[in-house]
């Protein structure tokens, strides 16, 4: 019996079966099969695993303010800032003295810098100095529909004795608003106000002094001002288009932080000009003709 046993177990190696002493030993392809096992399910992940390593804040949705009309927000905030008195010397942009009260900052984000009616804006953001503070309100419209609620809304801030203040705001902010304000059929009621446009009397200052005029070096240079985290102005069209796609708040809250620090640096620079040029129309000699010294004023904090 055993010499048959063996003979068969002989038969079946000769015929290429594998002995059972040796089917449990592992072959020699196997961590090659195991590695594109690993690698094939990497590729095509359940879809717990897929939501695990999406970027962070890729379903970040999260939009500050209230809700105030159907694509509309609201972000109101208040910065302890107020004027040095009641009514500020307008000398700076050669004009009467200027009610504190009844400045309204403004600034707009728009979806580009050519203007013109393929322009529109989706953020304005507004200050005045209300109760001893600088109030800062933002206007968001996160639908394309909410743009007239917007504009209504803007209307609103504005009083019959409001004052304008803005930066380049008269060759671009108020154009494209008014021709916004004309294509959704609404009375353009910035036309009404005066309008203080700081971008000139900075020049005048500051001109062939620095680099340049822009407001993020005037800010720097005249207020010591230094921008953390800042996202450019040129990013934010991308940054509000991404988010009604469906994509993050996340830069779009950005934007949102860019905007707001536009319209405190508007305060404070018609502040800083102002003192400025007071300070150099009171240093006169005795026949009351003024001593320029612009060029050598330095900033006031």
């Amino acid at each position: 019996m055993s010499l048959t046993l063996a003979r068969l177990q002989q038969l079946k190696r000769q015929a290429g079966a594998t002995p059972a002493s040796q089917a449990s030993a592992p072959d020699a392809t196997t961590p090659a099969l195991d590695g594109l096992r690993r690698l094939l399910r990497r590729r095509t992940p359940d879809a717990s695993h897929f939501a695990s390593v999406l970027p962070l804040g890729a379903h970040d949705r999260v939009v500050p303010g209230l809700e105030i009309a159907p694509g509309l927000r609201l972000i109101e905030t208040r910065v302890p800032f107020g004027p040095d008195a009641a009514w500020i010397d307008g000398r700076f942009d050669r004009r009467e003295a200027l009610q504190a009260e009844r400045l309204v900052f403004f600034d707009t984000e728009t979806t580009g810098l050519a203007g013109g009616s393929g322009t529109r804006a989706f953020m304005v953001g507004a200050a005045d100095w209300h109760d001893g503070a600088l109030r800062v309100r933002q206007l968001l419209i996160t639908t394309m529909s909410g743009e007239a609620a917007m504009l209504d809304a803007f209307r609103q801030w504005l009083h019959p004795d409001s004052v304008l203040v803005s930066y380049n705001g008269k060759c671009y902010d108020a154009p494209l608003l008014a021709t916004r304000y004309r294509l959704n059929r609404m009375r353009n009621p910035l036309a009404d106000f005066a309008h203080v446009d700081l971008l000139y009397p900075t020049r005048r200052r500051y001109r062939g002094r620095w680099e340049n005029c822009r407001l993020a070096t005037i800010e720097r240079r005249a207020l010591g001002v230094v921008r953390e985290d800042d996202l450019p102005g040129s990013e934010a069209p991308a940054a509000w288009l991404s988010y009604l796609r469906g994509g993050s708040a996340h830069n779009l809250r950005r934007v949102l932080a860019h905007n707001d620090r536009d319209v405190v640096t508007l305060a404070q620079l018609l502040s800083h000009l102002s003192a400025c040029t007071a300070h150099e129309l009171d240093c006169t000699d005795p026949f009351g003709v003024f001593v320029e010294h612009a060029a050598h004023a330095l900033p006031i904090a």
